[in-house]
């Protein structure tokens, strides 16, 4: 799966944030929910609009953006 397929940014859309496709649902909400203890189930029946390729897309998104990050020490 390539998430790019379901995560898309359309400046007109919330101004511009990343949602998933066809929806005005914003990923990082997504992921906040599932961070929260929310399942794919509590999700899709919150988000009917939503499938299951899709909430899997957002995580997908999130492990390709985390494997790229560089985290600097600060203190």
């Amino acid at each position: 799966m390539n998430w790019k397929d379901y995560i898309s940014s359309d400046p007109s859309i919330l101004f511009g944030k990343l949602i998933v496709k066809g929806t005005r649902v914003p990923v990082d909400l997504l992921l906040e929910k599932m961070a929260a203890g929310n399942t794919f189930d509590d999700l899709l029946k919150a988000y009917p609009s939503l499938s299951k390729e899709m909430l899997q897309a957002c995580l997908l998104f999130a492990a390709d953006n985390a494997k790229h990050e560089k985290v600097l020490a600060v203190a």
